[in-house]
């Protein structure tokens, strides 16, 4: 990196190059911005992976009340009703915005958005660009914006290692590159890091997105709410590659049906059947796998076919593994897809930490609940961007502070994944979480490569211990009943790393979220 980073001290620095950090940096110009990047833009987030599109209530039969139910009741009565109302209710408004930066929506002949339907979701409210493409095209049109825009300074090859934090509120980014370490003299600082898929053997994110948001956020001594919650997709291809390339639901809202080896269609029992909340439609078809049965994707009646055309990522996928779902059956099993939990942020996304704020998947605004509303997570990094952008222009710098720039390991999850596949997958007991637990403090307290995804393993593992109910996406075998009463959990990595060292002393550990 060859620009002198004191001629950049004192500018707001955004921390990732997905949706909600590009649109937080387009949001806030034309005050001067720096956005670190680990990869060139558009090449490594999850963003750009997004099929389903953005919810919002466009059509003439919705309105955003309907929204608004449709989001509550698939958080399993987790949900933040108040600040779940502020955003479905300015979705359309940020609709409007990335049309407005150059985003190519799917269109009627007549001109209109073509709406989509997609499980539990009583309206057809999906926006698409490129089909199947969303991500990629709301992408393309963000970074080609972000690039004409003179008050954003894109720093691409480097990574964030950590916050430096004096007295309570954030001083600045230590971060590394290819010529070494480097520091950021910043007192305001935007985590848009995106989510935790790495952790996992299966998941349909980037292998890179290993919640270094988070664990920047936890050193940094941030609070962290619900992070037990982690939305396992039910369809994902089931075939060798990984990352897992996403069926997107969208393909079961055109007509398309699970079935077994035999052709059952064993959701039948189901209310809501293929569109049932994803958590609820992802144990059944786990359950379904552990009894010996294989499971697939039939979509040669609908959409027939007219798949390639409606789905062509999908069908460029399932080609590469032999398979034209207009002819063939897709094997599918459930994947990690989507952390509902992240650091605690308020409608403007600020933090417990002066001087930091999140946005995006890293973040937990509250709107998701118990188990995210297909489509709900683009619109959320769209809408919050703007509200975080005018935050952060409105903030006092607060003083960062040169300091000493220092070497940090490049974070490697491949000793988390493990752990965390086996105790905190689609079903959860106490014993395995306890065990993952233990496991995972060894881990964190090497202080190697592997601390700092340990961290975040450790509070979603004890997350998960301390909340003794089946919620949501949050299933526990051993207490396979909802709790009376549904509370948010919040957590710090102190707090967590307490807990798992009560755990080797004491076989109980008594709940507290």
């Amino acid at each position: 990196m060859s620009m002198d980073v004191r001629d950049l001290a004192g500018r707001p620095v955004i921390i990732g190059g997905g949706i909600a950090g590009l649109m937080t940096a387009l949001h806030m110009a034309p005050e001067p911005v720096l956005l670190l990047s680990r990869s060139p833009l558009g090449a490594d987030a999850s963003s750009a992976w997004a099929q389903g599109g953005l919810a919002a209530s466009l059509g003439d039969n919705d309105e955003p009340a309907l929204h608004l139910a449709d989001t509550l009741a698939a958080g399993d009565g987790l949900c933040d009703a108040q600040a779940a109302e502020h955003i479905v209710y300015a979705a359309p408004a940020a609709i409007e915005d990335l049309a407005r930066l150059g985003v190519r929506f799917d269109r009627t002949p007549e001109g209109a958005l073509r709406l989509g339907l997609e499980a539990a979701h009583s309206r057809r409210r999906i926006v698409h660009a490129d089909g199947d493409g969303s991500g990629r095209e709301v992408m393309r049109a963000l970074v080609s914006a972000v690039r004409s825009t003179p008050s954003i300074v894109v720093v691409e090859g480097v990574e964030a290692r950590r916050l430096a934090v004096e007295d309570g509120r954030i001083t600045g980014v230590l971060a590394s590159c290819s010529t070494g370490p480097v520091f950021f003299a910043t007192g305001r600082v935007v985590l848009a890091t995106g989510g935790i898929g790495g952790l996992f053997h299966d998941t349909t994110n980037p292998l890179g997105s290993c919640g270094q948001g988070l664990a920047l956020a936890a050193r940094a001594g941030a609070v962290l709410a619900d992070l037990e919650f982690i939305q396992f997709h039910p369809t994902a291809l089931d075939g060798p590659g990984r990352p897992m390339p996403l069926i997107s639901e969208a393909v079961r809202g055109e007509g398309a049906v699970i079935v077994d080896e035999t052709g059952r269609r064993f959701l039948d029992g189901l209310r809501g059947a293929e569109l049932a909340p994803r958590d609820i439609v992802a144990r059944a078809v786990w359950r379904h796998l552990a009894d010996g049965h294989r499971v697939f994707l039939d979509a040669r009646e609908k959409p027939g076919a007219t798949f390639a055309q409606h789905f062509p990522t999908i069908a460029s996928a399932c080609s590469k593994d032999g398979i034209d779902p207009a002819r063939d059956l897709i094997p599918i099993r459930p994947a990690q897809h989507y952390h509902m939990g992240g650091v605690a942020v308020d409608l403007a996304g600020r933090t417990s930490v002066p001087g930091l704020w999140a946005c995006g998947e890293v973040a937990s605004t509250g709107l998701h609940g118990a188990n995210r509303l297909a489509s709900n997570s683009l619109t959320e990094a769209a809408v919050g961007a703007r509200w975080v952008a005018e935050n952060v222009a409105g903030s006092p710098d607060g003083g960062g502070k040169p300091a000493m720039a220092a070497n940090l390991p490049t974070p490697d999850p491949r000793p988390v994944r493990p752990l965390l596949s086996h105790a905190l997958g689609v079903t959860r007991d106490g014993e395995g979480l306890k065990e993952a637990a233990r496991a995972l403090l060894l881990l964190l307290q090497r202080h190697d490569t592997a601390s700092d995804p340990a961290a975040v393993g450790l509070m979603i593992a004890v997350a998960a211990l301390l909340r003794r109910e089946s919620r949501g996406a949050h299933y526990r075998t051993d207490f396979p009943h909802q709790a009376a009463v549904a509370r948010r959990s919040e957590i710090t990595l102190d707090a967590a790393m307490f807990a798992a060292r009560e755990l080797a002393n004491s076989p109980m550990l008594e709940s507290v979220a």
